[in-house]
């Protein structure tokens, strides 16, 4: 399919990735800072952040319903003007008593549309764009889609802790608590401001994502009649169990860390934290960590694209792990030093970025390919976020149990699994190496 696009794709893929970011490392990072902040038991935050991330891992449920109605692009459009009215919301809940039950059920809301959202995006990617076009935009895709992720948990966390400073400034306990609402009413609403305007912004220039032509004639039972078939498809895939394992178990340990790693930062130093506030956080995430992980993720890419893939996972899953050392050291020795704690982010965000190319290719070009290529990488990506989920909603229990110290050497020999079944898995399609 050659590409018969008269905009340039530089003028809505950067865009539409951003707006794809953006509500998923809210709910994922920055509502745990938030709940923090407002008071609420690291166990409670760590568990309720990662059910509410269940639409991610389960999208491809209804990923084949998106192809009969409508196009690829008012499903963009929709789901950007519904997450940032949603966010709206989430800024006046706030107020209320029982504010947090009513903020996981609005987030809840905005992790269903963003996840829509994920499909339509991915699924417009990959129809207007041919083969050797898909290549080309992958690093701006995922450059921008991260970028999201340093707005959202550098700048907007920076912004919290400043604004709180501000609102706080002479008052007591209670103006302290009246400051931290106030500080997250404004970000919460600056965000939902943000995703209406994209909003805005691509109903004017993202492209269609071509006609359901073909999809006109299924109705709802049909649709679910291929969905079946479509996953009884994939678990015939040649070594598909060993694939499943691969992808649940390469991210197994970060799906351990990745919501305590925030609240151990934020933690006092008398219970093992590090004590940092909002704007430091921000700060070390939003700037040496946002740049690290940009450069890892491009270099991964030069480096898989030269050498191919077979020959490369192994060392990138070495990279990918590195961070966990890092901290499991913080831990153990919590130093003062904002070069030393700097330096931990940076080595975990460029592991990170190095690492996940390795997994986010292998689905694509190991897992993916065959007839039903877009649904069965959207299921790849499903199973790949449940390995993270589920290991994330037991963690503020399993920190709140052994400590921060011991739980960060938990996880470093978390990792042993990962080295062994990247070692040992089979290939069913050859390399596309550059020559």
């Amino acid at each position: 399919n050659m590409s018969k696009n008269t905009r340039n794709p530089i003028s809505w893929v950067p865009s539409v990735y951003f707006a794809m970011g953006l509500p998923f490392v809210v709910l994922n990072m920055v509502s745990v800072l938030m709940f923090k902040g407002l008071g609420i038991s690291d166990a409670q935050i760590a568990l309720w952040t990662s059910l509410i991330m269940l639409p991610w891992t389960l999208k491809f449920l209804w990923s084949p319903f998106l192809e009969i109605f409508k196009t690829k692009k008012f499903f963009v459009v929709l789901t950007q003007i519904v997450t940032g009215v949603g966010f709206g919301l989430v800024a006046l809940s706030l107020q209320l008593p029982s504010f947090f039950a009513v903020c996981i059920a609005l987030l809840a809301i905005i992790a269903f549309s963003g996840a829509t959202h994920d499909i339509a995006t991915d699924g417009v990617y990959m129809s207007e764009l041919n083969k050797q076009e898909q290549a080309k935009y992958i690093g701006w895709q995922g450059a921008f889609y991260n970028i999201a992720k340093i707005v959202a948990s550098g700048g907007l966390v920076w912004l919290a802790g400043w604004l709180f400073t501000k609102f706080s400034e002479g008052g007591g306990a209670e103006a302290q608590q009246e400051a931290t609402v106030k500080a997250w009413m404004t970000v919460m609403l600056i965000l939902g401001g943000v995703m209406l305007l994209l909003g805005f912004y691509h109903a004017r220039i993202l492209p269609s994502g071509g006609k359901q032509e073909a999809a006109q004639h299924y109705t709802a039972s049909e649709t679910l009649k291929r969905l079946l078939e479509v996953i009884g498809d994939f678990f015939k895939k040649k070594h598909i169990w060993y694939y499943i394992a691969f992808i649940i178990i390469y991210r197994l340990a970060e799906g351990f860390v990745m919501k305590i790693v925030p609240l151990f930062l934020k933690a006092g130093r008398e219970v093992g934290g590090l004590g940092l506030n909002e704007q430091e956080i921000g700060l070390y995430y939003g700037t040496y960590g946002a740049a690290a992980f940009v450069i890892g993720s491009l270099l991964a890419g030069y480096y898989v694209s030269h050498k191919g893939l077979s020959k490369t996972l192994f060392s990138l899953c070495c990279i990918f792990n590195l961070p966990f050392v890092a901290y499991t050291l913080l831990a153990i020795y919590q130093p003062e030093s904002g070069l030393l704690i700097g330096g931990a982010i940076v080595l975990e965000y460029f592991g990170y970025g190095f690492g996940f190319v390795g997994l986010m290719l292998f689905m694509m070009q190991q897992v993916a390919p065959g007839k039903h290529q877009m649904a069965h990488y959207a299921f790849a990506s499903g199973i790949m976020n449940l390995g993270v989920m589920l290991p994330g909603s037991i963690s503020g229990f399993v920190s709140d149990w052994l400590g921060y110290e011991s739980f960060f050497i938990f996880t470093f020999f978390a990792t042993i699994p990962a080295f062994l079944i990247t070692y040992f898995v089979p290939f069913s399609y050859p390399d596309e190496i550059k020559k």
